[in-house]
């Protein structure tokens, strides 16, 4: 019941329907993976010998420090600063920078992070919320109105739901506000040094990775086919092409422009951002366009520390951060589960996946209700992670029959004290240090390369998070002036008996909780060690309910790896659900990487995806 490893795959785009990211729960919207054939398909990998025989590979393990990111060079600048005596969150500050740079297909300096820190001194977790808010000038009523002439101009019937190109869904990057929050609270070096890596590459160049040239190539074609969105298209292209192309597998790809922007960030520190030079490029772009944040949005803006919460599951307390991310549901699933016997019903079992399946879809309803900026919306949280609520959830799983009719619960008897009314694609790294901090960060344009829209001169793109708000004046995350949006990406912590034990993610927009259940259970409850729990075939469940304003489709649709025993895939259909059994990476599951943390050998075992360009580096 385990996967085999799959051959090489190419990604393709689907723009047709911009709002597939939100059916679908891929990795970077827009990214639509559709499997190749290849001249050696008789041969399969070699065997291994040690481990799962499925395994990719053996855990990266070292004493000092580590690093495991989605990229190579990535990595080895992060170890690059722990070798020179910085602070984990100092590497973690420079892998940032260089995801920023080699892989502009997820994440870039326009983008939002969030983070998790592991503080040895203090003994504490530490959350930051770096994510950026809407135009203070741009009401519910005009961006209404805005939407609706968006697409005309398009030559497209409007929607109830924001597009995912053009200046409308562009909110103010907060992941530069995210390095510097976290640079005074726990950096040794100086930011200069932990930039320096990026600011090289950036000059000299470096060779695109195979899926970051695949999925380059289909953002591409997408922005090309619905350019109309886009108010000005000419600055990206400038950026991000080379001889009128996109990068191909292993060609140099340069970006001086966005070299001189993080050269004048490590001179001039954040406010060179948010307050200097850069931000009346990036306010006079939008100025000249005709919408979006002005100069006063990114002056005003400032991430917050927030306080991780968490569940306990079968002796693991599991960290994640408050909404306005979606981190909680995955809290609410591992809730649900551990009032099944998982391991006794046996890995990769129907009923262990009617079990996960029926309990993130549980999560999901209370997702697309509950879950939006806490500053304009108050969810009942403890209402929705305690045990009680868990309780009388589950019984809405019959692990025989899939329940068609899910739809969000009732937290609020749960809730104690008084419950306010409320007014109202992604790249996971970690990185660990030899005095025992670790950070689970995670940074994200949303929807693949993001809005098509570029600041002249600045070497970067803007994201299209602000996709993700509502429409609908009724809803918790119905769009409004400084407000931020929904948001999926969502990195994790793992403590075990008051200690670390692993700081982890699993990117792909609304996959991440259905993709961190999957990680944890493989791990806690049938023993996999932490490449192996990553390497298993996973399920995605999708046509779920978002707080976008999508409406839920019936029991949704299974998308499963093709590792999965083929019976499987017939059982899910005789208990009630339509299935996919998917070849590559075509259903969006999503890239994982994770640092483990074995207290009795004081050492580090880290595990990247195999189904990405990944590599863990450590010390």
């Amino acid at each position: 019941m385990m996967p085999a490893r799959r051959d090489s795959s190419r990604v393709g785009l689907a723009l047709s329907n911009l709002r597939s990211v939100l059916l679908t729960g891929l990795v970077g919207a827009f990214v639509v993976v559709t499997g190749i054939g290849t001249a050696n398909a008789g041969v399969s990998r070699g065997d291994r010998y040690a481990g799962a025989p499925w395994g990719s590979r053996s855990p990266v393990i070292a004493q000092h420090g580590m690093v495991a990111s989605e990229q190579p060079l990535a990595s080895e600048a992060g170890i690059e600063i722990l070798k020179k005596g910085g602070s984990a969150v100092d590497a973690a500050i420079a892998t940032s920078a260089m995801l920023c740079l080699t892989e502009p297909v997820l994440n870039g300096l326009g983008a939002d992070a969030f983070v998790i820190v592991w503080d040895p001194k203090t003994h504490k977790l530490y959350g930051y919320n770096g994510s950026g808010w809407s135009p203070k000038d741009r009401s519910l009523k005009q961006m209404q109105a805005q939407v609706k002439a968006a697409y005309e101009k398009a030559g497209m019937k409007p929607t109830e739901e924001i597009p995912l190109l053009g200046p409308l869904p562009v909110t103010v990057p907060g992941i530069v506000d995210a390095w510097f929050a976290l640079h005074q609270k726990f950096g040794k070096l100086p930011i200069a040094e932990d930039l320096a890596p990026a600011i090289h590459y950036a000059t000299v160049g470096f060779p695109v990775t195979q899926v970051v040239a695949e999925y380059w190539k289909g953002n591409w074609e997408g922005f090309e086919k619905h350019q109309a969105f886009i108010k000005d298209f000419a600055n990206a292209q400038k950026v991000f092409l080379i001889d009128g192309h996109t990068p191909r597998q292993g060609e140099i790809f340069r970006n001086p422009d966005m070299a001189h922007t993080l050269g004048l960030i490590a001179q001039g520190g954040r406010d060179a951002f948010y307050k200097g030079q850069i931000a009346h490029v990036m306010a006079n772009f939008f100025k000249s366009i005709g919408t979006g944040p002005d100069y006063s949005d990114f002056a005003d803006f400032h991430g917050e520390w927030v306080t991780p919460q968490s569940v306990n599951y079968r002796g693991y307390d599991v960290y994640e951060l408050p909404p306005n991310g979606q981190g909680f549901a995955t809290l609410e699933t591992l809730n649900v589960l551990k009032g099944f016997d998982l391991k006794k019903m046996g890995l990769g079992s129907p009923d262990t996946l009617m079990a996960e399946i029926g309990a993130f879809r549980l999560a999901a309803a209370d997702l697309s209700k509950w879950y939006a900026d806490p500053r304009f919306y108050h969810a009942p949280i403890e209402g929705l992670l305690s045990d009680a609520y868990a309780d009388q959830r589950r019984r809405l799983i019959d692990l025989k029959h899939a329940n068609p009719n899910i739809a969000p619960g009732n937290p609020l008897p749960y809730q104690t004290g008084v419950y306010p009314s409320g007014s109202g694609d992604t790249t996971d790294f970690e990185t660990a240090d030899s005095n025992g901090m670790m950070v689970s960060m995670i940074e994200s344009n949303y929807a693949g390369m993001g809005s098509g829209e570029a600041a002249p001169g600045l070497g970067f793109m803007f994201q299209d998070r602000g996709a993700l708000y509502s429409l609908d004046p009724k809803s918790a995350n119905v769009y409004a002036p400084r407000k931020r949006p929904f948001h999926t990406i969502i990195p994790a912590f793992v403590m075990k008996d008051g200690e670390p034990w692993m700081a982890f993610g699993v990117m792909g927009g609304y996959f991440q909780p259905q993709g961190q259940t999957q990680v944890l259970v493989n791990m806690i409850d049938f023993g996999m060690n932490v490449q192996e729990a990553g390497d298993a075939a996973r399920w995605a469940h999708v046509g779920d309910a978002t707080p976008a304003g999508v409406a839920a489709e019936g029991t949704g649709m299974v998308m499963l790896e093709s590792g999965f025993d083929p019976g499987i895939a017939a059982a899910l259909r005789e208990r009630g659900y339509k299935v996919k059994v998917t070849t590559h990476a075509e259903g969006g599951y999503g890239g994982y990487e994770a640092i483990r943390y074995h207290a009795k050998d004081h050492g580090y075992w880290g595990a990247t995806e195999f189904r990405r360009d990944g590599e863990v580096i450590g010390y």
